[in-house]
């Protein structure tokens, strides 16, 4: 009995030896660290994906909006008639819609002295040719309320106008003075609302180096253009 046992032990050991011999051993198959650690490199959240990261809505394109109703775009000022229609010309060879226009432009004030009228034009007259013998710049008024006075000049200054009433008060002259209002025409060039979008900054630039004194100003619309 117990030579039958070692015998099937023995077999059993001869089995085992002949099926391993029968199924080559293959060799485990290791990738490299470096790849590993490239494959976890690859390894991306869906959370951090360009596709499903939420978009930010792009931020809205500022859009020009049409000319303020009634208003201009004025270049200039121009003192010179010639130059005004000279930037006026070119201009309209660029297809924008220009004309001159005179804009009133306060720069001050004048003191008129003058001698207000006497009961009569002789008696004017007749203190007229008295300045006048004294070396007395002076002219009869012929228009406006003043008529028939003596106009002894017009001055920039408040204290210029009075010291000739003073000094016309000495050789006994009651001397008057006025303050008038000095008002001064500039030429602008207006360029039309249909016209603005057209002169643009590159255009300024350009023109500027050809009229230095350019200036640009919004003002209201002049319906009739005044570019005689």
């Amino acid at each position: 009995m117990r030579w039958f046992f070692l015998f099937l032990l023995v077999l059993n050991v001869f089995y085992f030896v002949w099926h391993q011999q029968q199924t080559p051993l293959r060799a485990k198959e290791i990738a490299p660290l470096a790849l590993y650690r490239s494959e976890q490199k690859n390894i991306r959240l869906l959370s951090e994906s360009p596709e499903s990261a939420p978009k930010r809505p792009s931020a809205p394109q500022a859009q020009v909006g049409a000319p303020q109703a009634g208003a201009c775009l004025y270049f200039g000022p121009f003192y010179d008639e010639s130059r005004a229609k000279a930037l006026e010309q070119r201009l309209t060879s660029l297809d924008i819609q220009a004309s001159r226009q005179k804009v009133d432009s306060g720069v001050g004030a004048d003191y008129w002295v003058y001698l207000p009228p006497l009961a009569s034009r002789q008696a004017s007259l007749l203190q007229l040719r008295e300045l006048q013998a004294r070396k007395i710049d002076s002219y009869i008024i012929t228009e406006g309320d003043l008529t028939d006075g003596i106009s002894l000049g017009f001055f920039q200054s408040q204290d210029s106008a009075g010291a000739v009433v003073e000094r016309l008060k000495g050789v006994g002259y009651e001397a008057q003075v006025r303050e008038m209002a000095r008002n001064q025409h500039d030429i602008w060039i207006q360029i039309s609302p249909e016209s603005r979008r057209l002169a643009d900054d590159g255009l300024v630039h350009q023109l500027v180096s050809d009229f230095p004194e350019l200036q640009q100003q919004t003002m209201p619309c002049k319906s009739v253009a005044s570019g005689n």
